[in-house]
């Protein structure tokens, strides 16, 4: 009588896995030179959820962000561009970006500040994850990034599930929306060189 049972109970573990694809994905993976290759090139800024107030009001002020990655990879740093519109006018910001392989984080420092993020990959190989102070349940934050303007419907709920996973509230994403921006950042297809 034991046995069905517990051969029921087994059968079903595959289905629980199943069910959070976005919490097993979920996890960091060291940064190798591969990954800096993969991240290497234009991306775009589709979405966050930030709770720290600070960074939730710069968050809303965003229309659209796009930005090159240049990765060095003997000095393990990124040459980060960036382009922005923000409230109808378009900004350029450039700075280095401070690779940590072993535990796959990112870091700057904006005014004499550290920010760090860690780099978690999907499953979807056009898209990836910053997550920012996730051990904060105050001011903790997830972003969203493609290699197009508009991600896809498969690619916009893997990041919904991805917020879930880490105890964030997908009422509260923030996208940007490349359809109202200035044909001016739109036009943008190089990075400028150094």
């Amino acid at each position: 009588m034991v046995l069905p049972w517990a051969l029921a109970v087994l059968s079903l573990l595959p289905l629980l896995e199943a069910q959070s694809p976005a919490c097993a994905n979920l996890t960091a993976k060291p940064i190798t030179n591969a990954t800096l290759d993969w991240l290497s090139g234009r991306w775009f800024y589709i979405g966050s959820v930030f709770l720290d107030p600070a960074f939730k009001q710069m968050v809303q002020k965003v229309q659209a962000s796009d930005f090159y990655f240049t990765p060095n990879l003997t000095q393990d740093t990124i040459l980060f561009q960036q382009y922005l519109s923000i409230d109808d006018h378009c900004e350029y910001n450039s700075s280095v970006l401070w690779v940590h392989r072993e535990n796959a984080t990112l870091s700057r420092y904006d005014s004499g500040k550290k920010f760090m993020a860690q780099l978690l990959l999907q499953d979807f190989n056009s898209t990836y994850l910053l997550a920012f102070s996730m051990d904060d349940e105050n001011k903790r934050g997830l972003s969203f990034y493609a290699n197009k303007p508009e991600a896809t419907p498969e690619q916009l709920e893997g990041f919904r599930e991805a917020l879930e996973c880490k105890g964030m509230d997908k009422s509260e994403i923030m996208y940007t929306d490349w359809k109202k921006v200035s044909l001016t950042i739109q036009k943008i297809t190089e990075p400028m060189s150094w």
